[in-house]
């Protein structure tokens, strides 16, 4: 069975109280909230909220299968139009193809170019809203001098693949923080998580393409409406690996902190997020996090939306979080799922069926002094969400 438990840990249960409270009094009132000390006692608490947004069933875990095993350092995860998914190899830069019903992974392609680092590689990936037709995946490289994402073709026969042009580059790289998740907007646009590339300034200089969220047309254009007029939809970010929309097109984002704090945002246009200076609720500068969870519970990376709720797996936390949200607040406390039952989570998607994969990230534990977590790593698995 897996794993469901509310936190029981002081410092993550006072973080999490306060940063609901942050978000709660914040959308109450529309006043600025004052940041407190963790381990402060809340102006007030988290019931009454709702738990799921308006309409939506609350869901929580149900049944975990394995769709596939034997992969090495997957990270990114999209779905075809006939359910099968294709997945990213960090560090072989092979994309795999997964039949939906499970089953072994064959290779469908290598990626040219890419820079294998202590977190580089092939990252992210998604596939055009309209495969069927133009057969296009788009895929984050690091990479050198700089990373960048590019636009592939799959052959038809999904057997190979071939770099048609570069979208974005000059995102400067470096051994980690490369950030990497790409998502498809319901805007139509391609959003980037970008990390700072182990220099904290990079993230507060409009100059700099690193510690933000990017956002492009899929063509590489930059959308009228962007903030900068330029690629920079938000900034202030340490290493942004999950990005989600909720159904009212509310964007979220996983960040990854220093030493104190994990975030979950709410992505708005133009806004600042406070790093360096400011880490989770620690510090007066940029906007709140909606939720924060000490990194030694999180390291937070994919991220997926699904029934009022952001699911964000956890590297180090080596867990599943479930986060209720209602549009740009909390609504809820968080619970853990599959706590230590398989290692490290690196990408959560939602699948055409209703199920969310994750994937596992403990083959590269070997670029810390590890070791996989047990044969078969690393695995694709499915888990069913059912009503609570």
């Amino acid at each position: 069975m897996p794993t469901h438990r509310t936190p029981s840990r002081r410092r993550l249960a006072s973080a999490v109280a306060l940063a609901t409270t942050i978000a709660f009094l914040g959308a109450c009132t529309g006043a600025e909230p004052s940041a407190r000390a963790p381990g402060a006692t809340p102006p007030s608490s988290t019931a009454g909220l709702p738990d799921a947004a308006a309409g939506e069933p609350a869901l929580t875990l149900g049944a975990v299968s394995e769709i596939t095993t034997g992969l090495e350092m997957p990270w990114g995860l999209t779905f075809l139009p006939d359910g099968s998914a294709l997945v990213s190899s960090r560090s072989t830069a092979e994309i795999l193809r997964v039949p939906a019903e499970g089953g072994a992974a064959r290779v469908v392609g290598t990626v040219p170019g890419v820079q294998v680092s202590s977190e580089g590689g092939l990252l992210g990936i998604v596939a055009s809203q309209d495969f069927a037709q133009d057969r296009t995946v788009f895929a984050y490289v690091s990479s050198s001098p700089t990373n960048r994402v590019v636009a592939l073709r799959v052959g038809e026969d999904l057997r190979s693949l071939a770099q048609e042009r570069v979208l974005i580059d000059g995102i400067e790289t470096a051994d980690r923080h490369h950030g990497g998740r790409l998502r498809l907007g319901p805007d139509g646009n391609l959003w980037i998580g970008t990390g700072d590339a182990f220099e904290p300034e990079n993230a507060a200089d409009d100059g700099s393409l690193n510690g933000k969220v990017l956002r492009i047309r899929p063509d590489g254009a930059i959308p009228d409406d962007n903030p900068s007029g330029t690629a920079v939809y938000s900034t202030g970010h340490r290493n942004v690996q999950g990005i989600a929309f909720g159904p009212d097109g509310a964007a979220y984002a996983s960040e990854l902190g220093h030493r104190t704090w994990d975030e979950l945002n709410v992505l708005r246009p133009g806004v600042d997020y406070g790093w360096p200076e400011s880490e989770g609720v620690e510090g007066d500068r940029g906007e709140q996090p909606i939720f924060v969870v000490h990194p030694d519970d999180a390291s937070p990376s994919g991220i997926a939306y699904a029934g009022g709720a952001i699911w964000m797996g956890a590297l180090g936390g080596q867990r599943l979080w479930r986060l209720p949200v209602d549009g740009t607040r909390a609504a809820g406390e968080p619970t853990e799922h599959l706590v230590g039952d398989y290692g490290r989570i690196r990408t959560v998607e939602p699948a055409p069926d209703g199920s969310l994969w994750i994937t596992t990230s403990n083959t590269d534990r070997a670029t810390w002094g590890g070791t996989p977590a047990r044969a078969g790593d690393d695995r694709i698995l499915r888990v069913e969400l059912v009503p609570e």
